[in-house]
């Protein structure tokens, strides 16, 4: 189920969105029940009217510069699988990055993958901060209610943050299918890179090609690590999930790698309280 966002106290207004721009994030499968949260960081490429297209064109804005390509797609395939609910982001990174830190110098990029972004240079602190109103603490906000929402139920949810990559980054071939990252909690990720290479047909890569270790990983820091919930990130080579098998193919894949892992009772309990 697709629900459109509305504003809310951790949302206090969206100056730059405006009638017509789709809302900076959306949220899917609501009525999911399974102790399970899947977020989307970066799953879109929308550019609000009054940005103009941050000066770029729209097959700029359709390369992985400006989103993760099949991340939402994925996203959503695997909450409808696990009966969960997901929180997608609604805006391009290019815009501000949700799964930066804000005093992160990546954050905001004047130059991606070796493509100058025109409309990001040299910005004012005024504009950084409605860039910031506008996509990044919405977001964040929305995935904050929805933990909320498990805590009133006094539920301990697994936490997955879904990306892509490209595979090929800086003339550099990167041969896994995907990359399990992950910092000191290791009650999803190990399990997760034992079952996907146990399957023989998988090149999985451990903190790869991106790592998970701080301060690398802002979203699954921010919400689940602080808060002792169970907690991975996956990234799925973007070649592999662009089309709809590739996401129907993937998603298979990893639910059934996930499924023992997020079945397991003892996997939903606050990790603080079980570290020595």
């Amino acid at each position: 189920m697709k629900t459109a966002a509305e504003p809310t106290s951790l949302t206090p207004g969206w100056p730059l969105i405006g009638p017509g721009d789709p809302p900076p994030y959306t949220l899917a499968n609501t009525s999911g029940r399974a102790p399970l949260l899947l977020v989307c960081d970066h799953a879109s490429h929308a550019v609000p009217r009054a940005l103009r297209g941050l000066g770029l064109d729209e097959s700029a804005l359709s390369r992985h510069i400006a989103w993760d390509i099949g991340a939402e797609n994925l996203t959503r395939a695997l909450a409808q699988h696990f009966d969960s609910p997901a929180v997608i982001a609604g805006y391009s990174r290019l815009l501000i990055d949700n799964n930066r830190a804000l005093d992160d110098p990546t954050s905001i990029v004047e130059v991606s993958d070796r493509t100058p972004i025109p409309a990001n240079r040299q910005l004012a602190a005024a504009d950084r901060e409605l860039r910031v109103r506008s996509f990044f603490e919405p977001y964040h906000g929305a995935v904050a209610e929805r933990l909320d929402d498990f805590r009133r139920r006094a539920v301990v949810p697994a936490f997955l943050s879904i990306h892509s990559f490209t595979p090929v980054m800086n003339d550099t071939p990167r041969p896994w299918h995907v990359g399990v990252l992950w910092d000191r909690d290791p009650r999803i990720a190990v399990p997760l890179l034992e079952g996907l290479a146990a399957t023989g047909e998988v090149t999985v890569g451990d903190n790869l090609p991106y790592s998970g270790r701080h301060p690398a990983d802002y979203t699954v820091a921010r919400h689940a690590e602080r808060a002792g919930l169970p907690h991975v990130c996956i990234e799925v080579r973007q070649d592999l999930i662009e089309s709809p098998p590739g996401v129907a193919r993937w998603s298979a894949i990893l639910a059934t790698a996930l499924a023992p892992i997020l079945a397991d009772p003892h996997l939903h309990r606050d990790w603080r309280k079980q570290r020595p």
